[in-house]
């Protein structure tokens, strides 16, 4: 069940964390900078991943922390053409891909429940009314309290229902 929320993602008490970023991202930017920073173990081994395994758009990979903690990246956004240049935009159709993978891996990895920012809108560039009837399309009819943080609010926690 979704729950729209305002408040910092990072205070959730969810079991785990959704985000866009692209194949072989240098998690440098927006969401993926904030989590790489608390989890440096994340970002090397998604390095480590995207070096192994040549991920695509709309795909993801998680990762589980030592705390527990899911971090789930979601590609959404196209692959930058070269090492040095940044990733291209997020597209629809790599976020209802992704999110279609995320349906999957949240049932066979029996998540108790999610968190996600307001996926692609940042640095990804589309508008939320656009990607939100896609989070409801394909998460909506999860058994499991999914949190979307429509709204930031630095330090603060938001009322996650159902959340523990």
């Amino acid at each position: 069940m979704l729950h729209y929320v305002s408040g910092d993602i990072l205070r959730s008490r969810a079991k785990a964390i959704a985000h866009g970023v692209a194949p072989n991202d240098h998690l440098d930017t927006g969401m993926a900078l904030v989590l790489r920073e608390r989890w440096p173990a994340m970002a090397k081994d998604f390095r480590h991943y995207c070096h192994d395994r040549h991920p695509k758009a709309g795909e993801l990979w998680a990762w589980t922390g030592a705390d527990g903690i899911h971090i789930i990246n979601l590609m959404i956004q196209e692959p930058a053409p070269s090492q040095n240049q940044k990733p291209g935009k997020a597209t629809l159709v790599n976020v209802g891909h992704a999110l279609h993978a995320l349906h999957r891996y949240i049932e066979k990895a029996k998540l108790e429940s999610l968190a996600l920012p307001r996926l692609a809108t940042g640095v990804g560039g589309l508008s939320w009314d656009d990607v939100k009837p896609l989070i409801e399309k394909h998460l909506g009819d999860l058994a499991i309290p999914v949190y979307v943080y429509e709204t930031y609010h630095a330090g603060q926690p938001a009322n996650e229902p159902g959340a523990g």
